[in-house]
C-alpha cells in the first residue's frame, strides 16, 4: 500500500517528537506573534526552519522563498489563522520570517506555511511531519503517542516543532571507526529485515550481525519518503526520520548500540532528486515539473537515469541545502558515513545515454570535491564517503585520490560463474588496480545489492548442469554461494553484503514489484544448508578482519578459466583461494610459489613437492590455502 502524495503540501521545521500534553499546557499563556514591519532583515541567529530562543519559549521561523510575494505561518499556536500571521520579508526578497512568543517548551506544535495565499506547504527543515494519508498505517508499537493530525484545520502534510524534545543520552562515545580496508558492510532495508519493520526490532537482531562479523551497517534511506512501503529513494523531507520505522530516539539508540558492538552506521543519502511531496518542489512547480525560477531543481532532468525531480548541484541554494543535510545527520545522529545514491547524477551536463552520462565531467568532479571537503571540515576522522558513481574510470580515480570510496558491482560476472556459465564469468573488475586506484580501500566491491537480482535466485532458475550435478538443486546452489563468498572476500579492499545474502536468499527482485516488500525469512537460519553458508561467511569475514594479508597490495589472480584462483602475498605468508566454477571436474596448474605443507582454512592440509602444482577439483570445490597459519 504505497502512496505517493503529490498534492500541494506542507513543509516542516523545528524539533519534534513526543506528543505528551500536560496540565501546564492548558494554563500556559497563549502564544503571541509580535507586530513587525513588513520588510526587515533576519534577526540575529535566525536560519532556515525553526530556531528556539528565550529558553524555548520563543521561536523564529524562517522560510527561504525568493520571488514569492507573501507568506503566512499557520499552526496550533494561532488556531491555524493565516490572517494574523503574516511573515516579514527580508529586504532582498529571499526570506520570510516571524517570531512567536509564549510557547510551551514541552508542547508539540503543528504548523504550515501559506504562500501567496494559495499554497500550503510544510517546512523542509523540520524534524517531524504529520501525514494524513500515510500516518494512519503507523502502529502504536512502532511510534507510540503520535501527535494527532489537525483534521478540519488544514490539509496536506504539516510540520511539527517542539523546543524541549525528549532527549537521548549517548552511551558509546569512544567508538573508533573500522579502517576502510577492513570494512565489511551489511546493506540493510529496515522494512524487509524484520516483520515489525522498526529500529527497535532490527536492534533485537544485532547480535546476529555481530556474530556474522560485519563491522558496518548501511541503512537504506530512512529520512521521510513518500508513502510507507518504499526503498526510500523517493525522498521528500531530509531532516525528519521516517516514522514508519520508529522515533528519532529509536534511531539514535540503534546507532548507539551498533557503536557499542563495534559496528559503524552508514546512511544511504538521496540528494540527486526529490519527489513531489517535497515543499521545495512545490514552491516552484507548474503542475507538471519545477519552474525555471526554482532555486534548487532543474526544470528537466539532465541525465537519463533520473527519477522524481532533479537537483541542480551547481546552484548555491542546492549546495547550501545539501551541506546542511549532511552536517545535520553527522552531528545529530553521530553517523559514520554516507552512501550517496546516484552520485553520477550531480551534473548539469545534459546526456541522453549512459555513455555520455558516464563520460568524464569536470563540473561533477568539482561538486564532489566541494562536498567531500565540507564533510571533512565537520568530521575528519575516517568518515566514510561512498559514491554510487559508475562513471569514467579516470573520473572515479580523481575522486578516489580525494579519499572517496566508490561502489563496485561485480554481480553479473560473479553470477555467471556461480551459475556455471563461464563465457562471461571473469570478475577481475573487483580488483582496485584495474580501476587505476592507488589503494584498495577506495573500492567497495559487492556481488549483491538492492539493485541486482539475487545470485541464488538465478542459480536455482538458470543454473547449469552436467549429469547428476545440477546448480538448480538448492544444496549445490548454496555451495556455489560459499565459493563466491570466498573469492569476493579474498579481493583486497572493503566489501558489502546485501541483507540475507549470507543465507542464500532466493526471492526474485520483482516479487511484489521491484521495490515492493519482500518475504522475511528468518526460518532460513534453521535450515542446515543455509546456516552452513552463514557459517562460511562468518569465517571468511573474520579471516579478512584478522589478517592483513587479505588487503595485501601484492596480489595476482587468474579468473578467466573454469578453475579460478587469487594469490595474496605478505611477508613470509601467501594465501591462495582456488575454486572450480565448472559443472564438471577440472584440472589446472596453480603456481603456489612455495612447496611444502599448505593449510586449508576450512580443514585439511595440502603437501606440495613443487611450486607449480597440478590440482584437480570437483565441480564447486573450493579451498582457502595459506602457507602459514592464519589468525582465526
Amino acid at each position: 500500500m504505497k502512496k505517493l502524495f503529490l498534492l500541494l503540501l506542507i513543509v516542516s521545521t523545528g524539533l519534534s517528537f513526543s506528543c505528551k500534553k500536560s496540565n501546564v499546557e492548558e494554563t500556559a499563556p497563549t502564544p503571541v506573534i509580535p507586530v513587525v514591519p513588513p520588510s526587515t532583515a533576519l534577526p540575529a541567529g535566525a536560519k532556515e526552519g525553526v530556531v528556539f530562543i528565550n529558553n524555548g519559549t520563543s521561536a523564529i521561523v524562517t522560510l527561504y522563498a525568493p520571488g514569492k510575494n507573501t507568506v503566512s505561518l499557520m499552526g496550533d499556536f494561532n488556531n491555524w489563522s493565516a490572517t494574523a500571521s503574516k511573515m516579514t520579508k527580508t529586504p532582498d526578497g529571499n526570506y520570510f520570517w516571524i517570531r512567536i512568543d509564549n510557547l510551551n517548551v514541552d508542547t508539540e506544535y503543528a504548523y504550515q506555511f501559506l504562500v501567496d495565499d494559495n499554497l500550503r506547504i510544510a517546512d523542509a527543515y523540520c524534524e517531524k511531519i504529520l501525514d494524513p494519508i500515510n500516518d494512519p498505517y503507523i502502529n502504536q508499537v512502532t511510534y507510540p503517542n503520535l501527535k494527532a493530525y489537525p483534521t478540519g484545520k488544514t490539509t496536506g502534510i504539516v510540520s511539527v516543532m517542539q523546543a524541549n524534545q525528549p532527549g537521548y543520552a549517548w552511551k558509546n562515545n569512544a567508538f573508533v571507526r573500522p579502517a576502510k580496508n577492513n570494512l565489511v558492510i551489511y546493506e540493510l532495508l529496515i522494512r524487509d529485515f524484520t516483520v515489525e519493520h522498526s529500529y527497535n526490532s532490527t536492534l533485537q537482531k544485532l547480535d546476529y550481525l555481530v556474530a556474522l562479523g560485519v563491522n558496518a551497517i548501511e541503512l537504506m534511506p530512512v529520512n521521510e519518503f513518500e508513502g510507507n512501503l518504499s526503498w526510500g529513494y523517493n525522498p521528500s523531507f531530509y531532516f525528519a526520520p521516517d516514522k514508519y520505522y520508529g522515533t528519532k530516539n529509536d534511531l539514535k539508540k540503534f546507532i548507539d548500540e551498533c557503536h557499542g558492538k563495534g559496528i559503524a552506521v552508514i546512511l544511504d543519502m538521496v540528494l540527486n532528486h526529490s519527489f513531489g511531496q517535497s515543499p521545495m518542489v512545490q514552491l516552484y512547480f507548474d503542475g507538471n515539473k519545477p519552474t525555471a525560477n526554482s532555486p534548487w531543481f532543474n526544470t528537466d532532468a539532465k541525465h537519463p537515469y533520473n527519477v522524481g525531480y532533479d537537483f541542480n548541484h551547481e546552484s548555491g541554494a542546492t549546495r547550501s541545502f545539501s551541506k546542511n543535510v549532511m552536517k545535520f545527520w553527522m552531528q545529530e545522529y553521530k553517523i559514520d558515513g554516507f552512501r550517496f545514491d546516484l552520485s553520477k547524477g550531480f551534473t548539469q551536463k545534459r546526456s541522453t545515454d549512459n555513455a555520455s552520462f558516464s563520460a568524464y565531467d569536470a563540473g561533477r568532479v568539482n561538486i564532489w570535491k566541494d562536498y567531500n571537503s565540507h564533510i571533512k571540515s565537520i568530521d575528519p576522522n575516517n568518515f566514510y564517503v561512498i559514491l554510487e558513481h559508475f562513471a569514467d574510470a579516470a573520473e572515479e580515480k580523481v575522486l578516489a585520490d580525494e579519499g572517496m570510496m566508490l561502489w563496485n558491482n561485480i554481480n553479473h560476472n560473479m553470477n555467471e560463474a556461480t551459475m556455471g556459465w563461464l563465457g562471461n564469468a571473469n570478475f577481475q573488475w573487483g580488483f582496485y588496480t584495474n580501476h587505476g586506484f592507488s589503494k584498495p580501500e577506495n573500492l567497495v566491491t559487492y556481488i549483491e545489492s538492492h539493485d541486482e537480482e539475487r545470485l541464488n535466485y538465478k542459480n536455482l532458475t538458470y543454473g547449469n548442469a552436467s549429469g547428476t550435478y545440477s546448480i538448480k538443486e538448492l544444496n549445490t546452489a548454496l555451495k556455489r554461494q560459499q565459493m563466491a563468498a570466498a573469492f569476493m572476500l579474498a579481493i583486497p579492499g572493503p566489501k558489502m553484503v546485501w541483507q540475507f545474502g549470507e543465507l542464500g536468499y532466493d526471492v526474485n527482485i520483482d516479487y511484489n514489484g521491484r521495490t515492493g516488500d519482500k518475504p522475511i525469512r528468518w526460518n532460513y537460519v534453521d535450515e542446515p544448508n543455509r546456516k552452513e553458508l552463514y557459517n562460511v561467511y562468518t569465517k571468511l569475514i573474520k579471516l579478512k578482519k584478522a589478517n592483513s594479508i587479505f588487503n595485501a597490495a601484492n596480489s595476482s589472480y587468474s579468473l578467466a578459466g573454469a578453475v579460478k584462483y587469487i594469490k595474496l602475498s605478505e611477508g613470509n605468508n601467501t594465501v591462495v583461494v582456488v575454486g572450480n566454477f565448472d559443472v564438471v571436474p577440472q584440472t589446472a596448474n596453480i603456481d603456489f610459489g612455495n612447496n611444502g605443507t599448505w593449510l586449508d582454512a576450512f580443514g585439511g592440509n595440502l603437501n606440495l613437492t613443487t611450486n607449480l602444482y597440478t590440482l584437480t577439483l570437483a565441480p564447486g570445490e573450493y579451498h582457502v590455502y595459506s602457507k602459514l597459519a592464519l589468525n582465526p
